[in-house]
């Protein structure tokens, strides 16, 4: 096994300053990894990143966009005239650089997903990466330019005829599917929080892709606080089934670790556990249908430092061969430099990342139960629309335990 992790620390120039999307987060987690030996085990390449180019960029995004994002970051105090793009507001504030940093999140994606298609690794990691929320003409969420959308795009043009999406994020995937929701070669799947109480409020069980490519897009739904237990039974209910009949050739994953308990941003209550089963629960149906071939990217995650860093070093551990043991102590050295960041951000920002974190685990309950279809528990509800909407369009009973 081969693996490619595209990183550099210029990758942190993605800073939309005072704001929830804080660069330490990617920081405190790639450190994390380092110190735990992750990124120097045998067959794992670390290369920097570079910009996607235009050409790459508009076979997703607008023209026109670009050249908003590029004029807006020359003369931000011009920054209400591009409102209309989604740029100068409280989610996407304008900031110095914003289309080189956000061409580099972009170029780190692709050339992750490059190598695996070309076989150059046997998987690849883009962890800055995972900006799932930006439309084609529209900044959105935090998101400047939609990176996996650009990744997918190439894989196409590459001629890759099957590419699956997985979200795990615990927001919708919106960008990524509103690209590709006409687009047969692709099956974008997301779990989120439900659109009822989280942004972006969409995601419904009944988006199942246009009229060229129905069930394509396959979207569950879930209550706040599913936790572990729930998640990973609705995750099981759903998604191996559609990708042993879809047949992806390769799986592009956009792991947001904002499904985290103490994620201030939303309520899904997972553990750093139960998101590190489900990062081998994509892991494996990579191995079982694509021989292993899968791109793992970032995402969101707003508890800077009691929660991401650990989820993304997992992350990092999963892609790279042999995955942490949840109940390791964080190194010394890696909790001094969290301490330190801890008391460099803002007084806001502290209050919510959360204390330097001891161990790798949070004593999650991570066991795997059945969906029942006969069950009115909220999960299993959400899990029975989901079926119920998609399953057919594919062939698959939604009532049969067994698909």
């Amino acid at each position: 096994m081969t693996t490619l992790v595209v990183w550099g620390e210029e990758l942190l120039g993605y800073d939309l300053g005072e704001h929830p999307l804080n660069p330490v987060r990617v920081e405190l987690a790639m450190a994390l990894a380092r110190e735990f030996g992750v990124l120097d085990r045998p067959g794992v390449r670390v290369v920097a990143p570079e910009p996607a180019d235009d050409a790459a960029l508009t076979r997703v995004h607008d023209a026109k966009y670009l050249d908003a994002v590029r004029a807006a970051a020359r003369d931000a105090r011009s920054a209400l005239a591009y409102g209309r793009w989604g740029l100068g507001t409280s989610d996407n504030p304008v900031f110095e650089r914003m289309h080189e940093a956000s061409a580099l999140v972009a170029g780190a994606t692709l050339a992750a997903a490059e190598a695996v298609w070309r076989g150059e690794a046997t998987a690849a990691a883009s962890i800055a990466g995972g900006l799932h929320h930006a439309m084609p003409a529209k900044a959105a969420g935090f998101c400047v330019y939609n990176d996996p959308a650009v990744a997918i795009a190439r894989l196409l043009d590459l001629g890759a005829q099957r590419i699956a999406y997985v979200d795990i994020d615990v927001h919708h995937g919106d960008g990524v599917e509103a690209i590709f929701y006409d687009d047969p070669r692709v099956l974008t799947i997301s779990l989120h929080e439900s659109p009822l109480s989280l942004f972006p409020g969409t995601g419904f069980a009944d988006e199942t892709g246009g009229p060229d490519a129905p069930g394509s897009a396959v979207n569950v739904a879930l209550p706040a606080g599913t936790g572990d237990q729930g998640w990973l039974r609705a995750f099981h209910a759903v998604v191996p089934a559609l990708l042993r009949a879809f047949r992806p050739e390769l799986i592009v994953a956009q792991c947001g670790a904002d499904t985290h308990r103490l994620d201030p941003l939303a309520d899904l209550r997972l553990t750093v556990d139960g998101q590190r089963a489900a990062q081998l629960a994509v892991r494996d149906l990579a191995v079982e249908l694509c021989d292993g071939r899968w791109v793992a990217t970032g995402g969101g995650g707003y508890a800077l430092v009691v929660a991401l860093p650990r989820a993304w070093a997992h992350l990092l551990a999963t892609v790279t061969g042999e995955p942490l043991e949840p109940g390791r102590p964080t190194p010394p050295q890696w909790r001094a430099l969290a301490a330190q960041r801890l008391t460099e951000l803002s007084p806001g920002a502290r209050r919510v990342a959360g204390d330097v974190p001891p161990s790798m685990t949070d004593f999650g309950d991570t066991t795997v139960t059945a969906w029942d279809p006969d069950s009115d528990h909220p999960v299993d509800r959400a899990v029975r629309a989901t079926r119920r909407a998609v399953f057919p369009l594919h062939g698959l009973d939604p009532y049969d335990p067994r698909d």
